[in-house]
């Protein structure tokens, strides 16, 4: 169950809020009293209400907004307990303060926005004792490994207990909560509100995470990168799951350099059966893994990992993602690939921008299909770093016009939102005969491709790519066929006008 938390300043935006949230779905609301600017009015708040609810008035070192009296604080309290509120959230420190009474249930509280102690378990027993219907312990995480005790507290406590690790290295914590037995876990109203660090709405814990659906045998994929808020892959993943009806959820794991060894010890801990790699982990994470693919070990990355019992496996999705984009735009819309046929790659003159990872994909998808490349980079020494491993020729990024290719690849980040009125290359370059393919996906129409457009060239779209990459993983992830459709949708929809 996810508990929606509301803090409004006026009663009136409270209750409709508390209207509204039940009309989506909601099934518990927390009443943040602490956020009210006037004088609390608990009978207004309650009466009538269209969900349970749990009453909390948080001080300022908790996290919360209240600067009164504790006398003052501790009496709403007691108030909201005569009044029949469904819970009350009590810190520990004033647990003994608070005497049961009615029918309303106690939470037990506990916060640290600096660290997850050490002494979980002693912490959690003493909190425990304190005649506790419901333990909650929120701290901040530093390392992935909080995220592992604490769902490990959840799961081996006998008094129900709701433990989140904050902050984004926190985030899976609050999505993993319901596997590991959490009785509920807390969301905001909107994504831009949110009442603590690393909080999600209840509409991305709702329709991303499908967080109602997730239990103890629900199979755990993610996303490893540091940063990783920004990535779109748990929208698209989640999305497949839904529609195949998969009992799984793909989650965002930020994961520091420094703690990528550990974190894939924990992997079995959390569950995990599957990840996508990303920034800066993809030529790190060769040394934890018991086996590489031959296409990983030939680009010398991995964005694919695969669990399953003791073998530990990455595979490189990028390389093949992008070629079978790029030949499916060589060949056009309604031309199927034949079985056996060389490749439309073969012999064409290919131009790559940029010497980076994914340039590093799509190097060696060109040699193995007989392409003819030339790259150039703002860093020439890295181009020529590249064209010596995979077969090319490097030149200067002053001179990338000069040469007459067929395909011209981009495969820097140039167009990138929101440096969307940028393009790696001159529109007065562009012919109608090239074959135009810019990586970046978010735009998808980037200033390159409209430019590649109006020019009459034919364009292959980052979207195209991201999506079929996507599938391949999904592949490897569950043995199945993607929604190549669903996939392809959610990535539009999110990286057009209208985003969570």
């Amino acid at each position: 169950m996810i508990c929606v938390s509301i803090g409004r300043s006026r009663h009136k935006h409270m209750l409709a809020e508390h209207k509204h949230l039940a009309e989506q779905g909601a099934k518990l609301v927390e009443l943040r009293l602490d956020y009210i600017s006037s004088r609390v009015n608990l009978g207004r708040l309650l009466t009538d209400r269209p969900t349970p609810v749990i009453v909390t008035y948080r001080r300022e070192e908790d996290g919360g907004k209240y600067a009164g009296s504790e006398e003052q604080r501790m009496k709403a309290i007691r108030e909201a307990i005569v009044l029949g509120a469904d819970y009350v959230d009590i810190e520990e420190d004033i647990a003994d303060k608070i005497p049961r009474y009615g029918k309303t249930k106690r939470i037990v509280s506990y916060h640290n926005f600096r660290h997850t102690p050490d002494d979980l378990e002693e912490l959690h027993a003493r909190m425990a004792a304190m005649d506790a219907d419901v333990v909650k312990i929120a701290t901040m995480a530093q390392r992935p490994r909080d995220n592992v005790r604490m769902l490990e507290l959840v799961k081996n406590a006998t008094v129900p207990t709701v433990g989140m690790c904050m902050g984004d290295i926190g985030t899976p914590s609050r999505i993993l909560g319901a596997r590991f037995g959490a009785p509920f876990t807390y969301a905001t109203f909107h994504h831009e509100r949110t009442l603590a660090p690393g909080q999600l709405s209840f509409q991305q814990m709702s329709e991303v995470y499908n967080y109602e659906k997730i239990g103890p045998e629900t199979a755990v994929y993610g996303v490893v990168a540091d940063p990783v808020a920004h990535s779109l892959s748990p929208h698209i993943h989640n999305a497949a799951f839904r529609a195949h009806e998969v009992n799984a959820v793909y989650v965002p794991f930020r994961v520091p350099p420094d703690s990528l060894g550990e974190f894939m010890e924990d992997a079995p801990r959390l569950g995990l059966r599957g990840l996508s790699v990303t920034i800066p982990h993809k030529e790190a994470i060769a040394a934890h893994l018991t086996k590489v693919d031959p296409a990983a070990k030939g680009i010398a990355a991995v964005n694919t990992v695969v669990i399953r019992d003791d073998q530990v496996v990455g595979y490189n999705t990028d390389y093949k993602g992008a070629m079978d984009a790029l030949e499916h735009g060589l060949r056009g819309p309604n031309e199927e690939a034949i079985a056996g046929a060389a490749s439309p790659l073969t012999g064409k003159r290919v131009m790559v921008l940029g010497a980076g990872g994914v340039s590093r994909a799509v190097l060696y998808g060109l040699q193995k299909r007989g392409a003819q490349v030339t790259i150039s980079s703002r860093t020439k020494a890295r181009a020529e770093t590249l064209a010596k491993e995979f077969g090319a020729r490097a030149i200067e990024w002053a001179a990338r016009h000069n040469p007459d290719v067929d395909v011209l690849v981009n495969g820097t980040p140039i167009g990138m939102h929101p440096n969307v009125d940028e393009s790696p290359y001159g529109k007065a370059h562009l012919r109608p005969s090239m074959v135009v393919f810019d990586t970046v996906y978010n735009p998808e129409s980037t200033l390159l491709v409209k430019e590649a457009r109006d020019h009459g060239c034919r364009v292959v779209t980052g979207v195209e790519m991201f999506i079929r990459q996507a599938s391949l993983q999904y592949l490897l992830f569950t043995g199945d066929d993607p929604p190549f459709d669903v996939m392809r949708e959610t990535l539009k929809r999110i990286i057009g006008p209208v985003k969570y």
